[in-house]
């Protein structure tokens, strides 16, 4: 999600005449957009931009800022932190990012040619003065975290590509309104709001004009989409008639979504995997525990049994399914034998794979005050227990897969050996092989697979 807040914006410097630079040090505006989900996160963030001062001297007139999660929760707050900050932006303010860094930096150039041997001047960040909007007067320390109304209408522009792109992330919707005790989402991203299905549909009928083929719906919780905005139409929710509009567009091969939520995994979202051929056979269910006391200390409203039943409700449904989630670990009071009940679901359900993380508090949150707070080499020990489980799964489900063939969209050159190209497989699974970038990128192959390393596969396409 906020790849593609960061793409809005970026789009949006773009289109007004700026460059995007692959080099810190020749920017003039450097935007760092954070996350809030785990401690590490933040503090590499705050890291990050600590390290961006050195420039400062250098080149004085460079705008910096901090945009998103970190920047909603701590405001301010952040210009303690780090001295040389300009701008701190709220997910709801993506789109005034522009004009903000805009008016400090054309402020900044002209006072400096204004002035006499201003190239031998630094001047002090905090006197001075910009114009915004003709009638509005700030500080060069722009702080904006409030709310808007409509602002997750306003993620909807890509950049666009020289060269051709498969896939594209397509925001359905902002904010969340279940309040997770480990969570600061609903604090940094507000309340549910949902964009109309047909400004979302025109939005993908644009990117498949571009050459994209597959899209990703996202949502912080995507499966509740339009639930506060929109009725029901023929007992089916507002998700699943957007998933319907999307699909009978024509060009467009592939979509997935991420993340939902067991709350709102209804029938109807279950029986649009037998009538809906494009969506991939793949999703990524969100778990958190195996262990009910401790799910409801998460304030995560079902019970293991409710998670299970679902999944086996999804596997009947796309026999081919794969499935993968998020846990979190050394959650408060947590037991050996919550921990146990976490490793028997993982072993249960068999998911293709897991993304594990150490519980971690969050400013603000319920949890971060509860009783029963565990030892950071209590979580550690726990994580890598889990981890060696979920490992064991993937490179077992991923051993399977050699010797067949598999069908997958080329994305292009894989980032990790530009010399080959990847793709991945309705499953999600990635595949690298060799072939011309120039023509295969944007096509579904079928590709014989060799090899796997435990977590990638290898193959050779069958066609070339």
């Amino acid at each position: 999600m906020n790849e593609r807040d960061s793409e809005q914006v970026a789009q949006t410097f773009s289109e007004r005449g700026y460059t995007l630079t692959p080099t810190e040090h020749d920017a003039d505006a450097i935007l760092i957009n954070t996350c809030s989900v785990r401690d590490q996160a933040e503090q590499k963030a705050l890291g990050k931009m600590g390290m961006m001062g050195k420039y400062r001297d250098q080149r004085a007139h460079v705008v910096y800022g901090f945009m998103g999660c970190m920047a909603q929760s701590r405001g301010e707050e952040l210009f303690k932190r780090v001295p040389h900050l300009d701008l701190v932006v709220g997910t709801q303010k993506y789109h005034r990012v522009f004009d903000y860094v805009d008016s400090i930096l054309n402020r900044r150039l002209e006072t400096r040619m204004d002035e006499v041997g201003a190239e031998l001047v630094t001047q002090r960040v905090e006197d001075e003065v910009v114009q915004v909007n003709a009638d509005k007067v700030i500080s060069a320390r722009v702080v904006d975290t409030e709310e808007e109304v409509g602002s997750q209408n306003t993620i909807r522009d890509h950049i666009p590509r020289e060269t051709r792109r498969a896939t594209a992330f397509v925001s359905i919707m902002q904010g969340c309104n279940m309040r997770c005790s480990f969570c600061i989402v609903p604090d940094t991203r507000g309340k549910e709001r949902g964009r109309p299905i047909s400004d979302i549909a025109e939005e993908v009928k644009r990117l498949v004009g571009e050459g994209v083929r597959e899209v990703t719906l996202l949502g912080q919780i995507v499966n509740l989409y339009g639930r506060t905005e929109f009725d029901k139409v023929d007992g089916k929710s507002p998700f699943v008639q957007l998933l319907e509009e999307v699909h009978e567009i024509g060009g467009l091969d592939r979509i997935r979504f991420t993340s939902p939520h067991p709350i709102g995994y209804r029938d109807d979202l279950v029986e649009a995997f037998t009538y809906l051929p494009k969506l991939c056979s793949h999703i990524h269910f969100p778990m958190q525990s195996g262990s009910d006391r401790i799910l409801k200390a998460m304030r995560r409203p079902y019970k293991n049994e409710k998670f299970l039943t679902i999944c086996d409700k999804m596997k009947a449904a796309r026999p081919d399914l794969a499935i993968t989630t998020d846990i979190i670990v050394g959650f408060p009071t947590e037991t050996e034998e919550d921990f146990q009940d976490t490793i028997d679901c993982v072993q249960h359900v068999g998911f293709d794979n897991s993304f594990i993380f150490r519980y971690s508090k969050r400013k603000d949150t319920p949890a971060a005050e509860m009783d029963g707070q565990l030892s950071e080499s209590v979580k550690e020990e726990r994580n890598q227990r889990l981890l060696k489980v979920q490992d064991e799964i993937t490179k077992a489900k991923h051993e399977k897969l050699i010797g067949t063939t598999q069908t997958i969209l080329c994305e292009g050159p894989s980032k990790t050996n530009k010399e080959r190209l990847s793709g991945r497989t309705s499953q999600n699974k990635i595949v690298i092989f060799d072939g011309d970038a120039e023509r295969m990128t944007g096509e579904i192959l079928d590709v014989k697979i060799e090899d796997s390393t435990g977590f990638t596969l290898y193959g050779t396409p069958e066609i070339m």
